[in-house]
């Protein structure tokens, strides 16, 4: 029989645990892809599918994350969902590369564990960020690409659909329109849409994801950033987690998400200052272009882009929600 003294502080150590529970806070933050949007570019009509569109998945990653899901299983639910829309260049919305087939990529990390997984050049999978995180659950690999990605992808029971699936008339239009060019601006202004998420879920776990149909026209099997852990995505959950779009080429040699989390780690750097500098400064003279989105272990969040404008949003504990467009703050 437990002791007076011993029942009441294992009563303080349950109401301890309670009470950090309960002021844990969340938040989740998810981006359509960066480029050249802006008003006199996207009908109003357009324009208002893409904000009820962004607002769905907010409300979809919020309701998971108030009754208690990691940011892991968040974030995954939110980046299929924009994977199933055609709105975006993912899954269901992927462009279209030279030889007129669509080749997705995605990446997934798990800020808690370090852990990280990712697909690319996959032709069949459904949904690419379910397989990017079985890669990251069900192998000993972190990036697994093509044939190779897709019969994993069948093995752990993933949803497989002829390449057809696919297809949208407008990104085909968008294909044909660039084929006919010879001008290589137009090709580079059609490979902004990617997707991503990241979240910090009541547990203080952070987690991100990114996943793309890449670059309209693109050759050779080309992979750009988003499956590539440290570029496109990343999370720590001693600094921040992130998902970047944009030319991925730049993506990559700057190793953009995991700078921005280097800046803070390293330097002290608060989150908006090191997306700012990453992106606005050096990105910029660079002559790269994107934007990313990201959240720290704090709860505080950046939607940073060097573009006109990106599809972005974000909500948080209470129900707080805001979606965007273009360049307004």
């Amino acid at each position: 029989m437990k002791s007076i003294p011993g029942l009441f502080l294992l009563f303080l150590l349950l109401i301890s645990n309670l009470s950090v529970s309960q002021n844990c806070s969340y938040v989740i933050v998810i981006h359509g892809g960066a480029g050249n949007i802006r008003p006199e570019n996207l009908p109003p009509l357009v324009a208002s599918t893409y904000e009820s569109k962004l607002k769905e998945v907010l409300r979809v990653g919020d309701s998971l994350l108030n009754a208690g899901s990691t940011s892991l299983d968040a974030v995954e639910t939110c980046i299929r969902m924009m994977e199933d829309c055609p709105l975006f260049n993912a899954g269901k919305g992927a462009v279209f590369n030279a030889e007129g087939k669509n080749e997705m990529d995605a990446s997934v990390m798990d800020g808690k564990t370090g852990l990280a997984g990712a697909v690319a050049g996959v032709t069949t999978i459904k949904n690419p960020i379910r397989a990017a995180r079985a890669v990251m659950e069900k192998s000993q690999h972190v990036m697994l690409s093509g044939k190779g990605a897709e019969s994993f992808a069948k093995s752990q029971g993933l949803e497989i659909v002829a390449p057809d699936y696919f297809f949208t008339q407008e990104r085909w239009n968008d294909y044909l329109k660039a084929k006919n060019k010879a001008d290589s601006i137009e090709i580079i202004d059609k490979k902004h849409g990617t997707v991503g998420c990241v979240a910090l879920d009541k547990y203080g776990n952070l987690a991100a994801g990114t996943s793309t149909g890449g670059m309209t026209m693109k050759r050779y099997g080309r992979i750009g950033d988003s499956p590539i852990i440290g570029a496109g995505t990343y999370a720590d959950n001693n600094t921040c987690a992130v998902s970047a779009t944009g030319h991925g080429e730049f993506f990559i040699r700057n190793v953009v998400a995991y700078d921005i989390s280097a800046l803070m780690k390293y330097k002290g750097l608060s989150l908006q200052d090191a997306t700012s500098e990453v992106i606005m400064n050096k990105l910029k003279s660079q002559g790269g272009t994107g934007g990313v989105i990201a959240v720290d272990k704090n709860g505080n969040i950046a939607m940073t882009f060097n573009t006109p404008g990106m599809f972005r949003g974000y909500v948080k504990a209470g129900g707080e929600m805001k979606v965007a467009l273009y360049g307004e703050k």
